[in-house]
């Protein structure tokens, strides 16, 4: 019987000219800023570090970036990958928080691709004195946007401008009431609560902001309504009250504008 010779097909031809990045030194890692801060509060403005990994090979290549750091530091991501084209910056972020309560120290963040590695110091500090007492606290709410973060509404950015980038909102169209407010860690003195709901050229509060909402504090397990607000067409709005240790601080939204979603650019409090 006759045999027919199998072709042998080389290798080579059926892998893509990739390199691996993991055996050689073409890779280089970068991290800005340095050092980077971060305050021990749930809501605070997390520290932030944009990654970058920089081909200087001569073929595109596949890298891994493996990111560690100390167990009292919370890291939004160990693993940074990337197709990288010859000699282009190929950039990811990275947000590193930590618990409250954590002592001030520094610790490292270490980056891996390969051989290559660089640290990356994160400084610890304490926790700021703050006129407004909701600032980095652990917020609360009835639901939250996918497209937002819980903390936005209470992360110290009041610029409507930056819609999306920071703020709240909820995440049931049409469905109110919504909730949004602080639980405290212990009884905090409060007589004053700012509210500043979506406001900006592109989406005015006539149109986009929250139009009948109630201001309440907990004590206890009892609530009580210190502000009222109806047909409310401004983005910047406040209630004062004779001064009282409260356990949270929160809005009842029964309306916006557009009759759709609660939009929150931040909620604030003061002790007077």
């Amino acid at each position: 019987m006759k045999r027919t010779a199998l072709l042998a097909v080389p290798l080579a031809l059926l892998v893509p000219a990739v390199a691996v990045a993991s055996s050689n030194n073409q890779v280089e890692i970068s991290a800005t800023p340095q050092p980077v801060e971060v305050v021990p509060l749930p809501c605070f403005p997390s520290g932030k570090l944009t990654l970058g990994m920089t081909n200087t090979g001569r073929k595109p290549t596949i890298a891994d970036m493996r990111i560690s750091g100390d167990s009292s530091l919370a890291l939004s991501r160990h693993q940074f990958s990337s197709y990288l084209p010859v000699d282009q910056l190929v950039k990811a972020p990275l947000e590193i928080t930590v618990p409250r309560g954590t002592a001030p120290a520094t610790h490292d963040i270490d980056l891996s691709v390969g051989r290559e590695h660089v640290s990356v110091p994160v400084t610890i500090k304490p926790v700021p004195a703050r006129d407004n007492l909701l600032l980095g606290e652990q917020a609360v709410a009835s639901s939250t946007n996918g497209d937002m973060k819980l903390c936005g509404g209470v992360d110290g950015n009041t610029d409507s401008a930056q819609w999306g980038a920071s703020g709240w909102h909820d995440a049931t169209k049409g469905v109110f009431p919504d909730t949004y407010g602080v639980d405290f860690v212990q009884p905090t003195t409060i007589g004053r609560v700012v509210v500043q709901t979506l406001d900006s050229a592109k989406y005015p509060a006539a149109v986009m902001g929250i139009r009948d909402f109630d201001v309440q504090v907990r004590t206890g397990s009892t609530w009580t309504t210190v502000g009222e607000f109806r047909d409310n067409v401004q983005g910047l709005l406040t209630v004062t009250f004779a001064p009282v240790a409260v356990d949270a601080v929160q809005l009842v939204i029964h309306d916006s504008n557009d009759h759709g979603y609660s939009r929150i650019i931040e909620l604030e409090a003061y002790g007077n």
